[in-house]
């Protein structure tokens, strides 16, 4: 799964920040860069007196929006259960890397953003799943080797961990 990297964190930690500068500059590089957002919220994804907002609300199961710079499929879940993280991750085309921000429960290989001074605990001591930390704090010294510590005002320091484990076959 060196393919799949969760990002996860608490709110206002940092996560999209950190991840618009790794998504722009490794794909600056020429790399196809996927990215899966996870929110709780009801997101509103077009303003309701457009069309396909109206098509939607009169019923339609799906909606594609379709034009010569994107394309959007809006799935109106209408009670089923929420698709899973695998469920999600077969709709999206081939990539060099897949980067899932929220699905902290996931059992996938993840980067923890972590902030102290925002007064939440950590998570990583707590998820085998995190393999790594990008953090404002040091280091501590209890850290399990196998955990990567990352400065986290520092991305070309996660940038370059990132572009390590995506050419790394054992990752």
């Amino acid at each position: 799964m060196h393919n799949l990297l969760g990002v996860i964190g608490w709110s206002g930690s940092g996560k999209t920040t950190l991840l618009e500068v790794l998504v722009s500059q490794l794909a600056a590089e020429g790399l196809r860069i996927n990215v899966v957002k996870h929110s709780h919220h009801d997101v509103m994804l077009e303003p309701p007196h457009k069309d396909s907002a109206r098509l939607r609300l009169a019923g339609a199961a799906q909606v594609m929006i379709a034009s010569p710079f994107r394309v959007a499929v809006i799935r109106e879940l209408r009670g089923e259960p929420e698709p899973t993280l695998a469920d999600q991750l077969a709709l999206l085309g081939p990539a060099d890397l897949t980067l899932v921000e929220g699905y902290k429960w996931e059992a996938i290989p993840k980067l923890e953003v972590q902030r102290p001074s925002l007064g939440h605990p950590a998570l990583y001591p707590n998820d085998p799943h995190i393999v790594a930390v990008a953090s404002d704090e040091p280091r501590p010294d209890d850290l399990p080797d196998k955990l990567a510590w990352l400065d986290l005002n520092a991305p070309a320091t996660v940038l370059a961990w990132l572009k390590q484990r995506i050419n790394s076959p054992q990752a």
